[in-house]
């Protein structure tokens, strides 16, 4: 008597885990493009949303990953933004920037061309196989630590390509840290290239702006190490009176934080491609 009630308990147990557990229904492709400037096939995940196959044409999050990562840490850190892309009716795309390349264009090695990959050659790609938003209306890119520097500083060089940004404690000032990262292999040693630093630092590149092309959204926890260039970032857009959400919360460098911050910063793009 006491085992069957024990196994009737286990049974609704069971299934009260399975009707409340999130279900991800958005389909997620590994999509290989070959890279004609770097002579190499690269990864990115791509995430469709559960209405993908009904029609129509969809907005684009690119999201970018941070240092020493790839394309898919992403998806396996927080799955829950498959519920994301579901929810809010878009495709997310998780290219692959090498582990350092910080998504710039190399002056020290033609191996990474990041930059020019992204935007001549992914995004083509992304809008030839899938049913996207062609127009920079219908996209907006972000990311974490190096994608967050990497993030603002293709939506600044591009804007013809993306009408939102945003970033998640991002490194947007690489001037104080010449010798982490990888930032050395990439650009050079800051003794010897200062102005090259300066250049590929987002920090020094808020006066490409162009007034009212960009919807920015940058989020940093207080407890962050780039904390600091966070708010100079914030300070310098307030000076130039560049239109943007700034974003401070309780909160340290990690997956805790970024899980948390891509909720709203998708919400936020969402709400940016509806009103464009």
């Amino acid at each position: 008597m006491n085992s069957d009630i024990s196994s009737k308990k286990l049974f609704a147990l069971l299934l009260l885990l399975v009707f409340t557990l999130p279900v991800f229904a958005a389909r997620v492709d590994t999509l290989s493009t070959y890279s004609g400037l770097m002579k190499k096939n690269i990864n990115a995940v791509v995430i469709l949303p559960e209405q993908y196959s009904k029609g129509g044409q969809y907005p684009v999050v690119y999201l970018l990953h941070g240092y020493s990562d790839r394309y898919s840490k992403w998806v396996n850190t927080v799955p829950a933004i498959k519920n994301q892309a579901d929810r809010l009716n878009l495709i997310i795309v998780c290219p692959d920037g090498n582990y350092s390349s910080w998504y710039f264009d190399s002056p020290v090695d033609q191996k990474w061309q990041y930059e020019s990959y992204i935007t001549k050659e992914l995004v083509p790609e992304i809008d030839k196989r899938y049913k996207t938003i062609k127009d920079r209306k219908g996209r907006a890119i972000t990311g974490l630590s190096m994608g967050g520097h990497g993030a603002l500083y293709l939506a600044i060089k591009h804007q013809d390509l993306f009408a939102a940004a945003g970033s998640m404690s991002g490194g947007v000032d690489l001037r104080p840290f010449p010798d982490s990262w990888s930032i050395k292999e990439r650009l050079g040693s800051y003794d010897q290239f200062p102005d090259r630093w300066s250049a590929n630092s987002v920090i020094e590149m808020t006066h490409l702006i162009k007034p009212g092309s960009l919807a920015l959204v940058i989020d940093c926890g207080r407890d962050d190490f780039f904390y600091r260039v966070n708010v100079a970032l914030h300070d310098k857009l307030m000076y130039q009176n560049v239109a943007h959400d700034f974003i401070i919360r309780p909160g340290e460098h990690n997956w805790d934080y970024w899980a948390n911050s891509i909720t709203f910063q998708l919400l936020y793009f969402s709400n940016s491609f509806n009103k464009i």
